[in-house]
């Protein structure tokens, strides 16, 4: 596992979705207030873009085909069953960093 910079706090989106390409990887940050999530930012039914999508709480719904997931968990709110990648996000300072699996 390493740790990747993302952004500085200041470029995300409160109660929204951010899409970043970390490492090779697409993944969607959510911020509200102090609290941070870091998903897969693409949706395990079609690839949509998780990030784009509307977010009530903690959840998640992509925007292309309704399929819904809890931020926090990466579940899918219909099954339960983990369906994205969850990540490790983490403020240092004024800046965003995520830790991702090395690439094999």
């Amino acid at each position: 596992m390493t740790w990747h910079r993302v952004c500085d706090k200041a470029e995300l989106k409160e109660q929204a979705g951010n899409e970043f390409a970390v490492a090779g990887r697409v993944i969607a940050v959510f911020v509200q207030g102090s609290n941070l999530w870091a998903v897969d930012g693409m949706c395990a039914h079609q690839g949509g873009p998780i990030a784009q999508g509307q977010v009530d709480g903690s959840c998640v719904t992509c925007p292309w085909h309704g399929w819904q997931y809890d931020i926090e968990t990466g579940c899918n709110l219909l099954t339960g069953k983990q369906m994205l990648d969850t990540f490790t996000v983490e403020m240092r300072g004024a800046e965003v960093w995520v830790e991702l699996p090395d690439a094999s």
